[in-house]
């Protein structure tokens, strides 16, 4: 199995924009998570946290689209969230 057969598309917005700039890429390989990210965005870190807010948002859609109620798909995000940062399952690249 190639990479680029389990790749999503692009949006449309994004490949029509005049500039336009891919944020992160996580993948499953092999049942682990590997990420890379584009770290120079923002000056303030902070905004890495509205954006994953912001992709909680976008999932918990996703979810509700499936027939799943948003707020009940976000609370679920929000307590994982909170697990992980106190007790990690795994320990992250640095």
């Amino acid at each position: 199995m190639r990479a680029k057969e389990n790749e999503l598309p692009i949006p449309p917005a994004a490949e029509r924009a005049q500039k336009a700039v891919e944020m992160a890429r996580i993948w499953i390989v092999d049942g682990d998570q590997h990420v890379v990210i584009s770290p120079n965005l923002w000056k303030d870190a902070a905004a890495w946290g509205l954006m994953l807010v912001d992709l909680a948002k976008h999932v918990a859609s996703a979810y509700e689209a499936q027939g799943h109620e948003r707020a009940a798909v976000l609370k679920k995000i929000h307590e994982a969230f909170e697990v992980e940062w106190e007790s990690p399952t795994d320990p992250v690249a640095r």
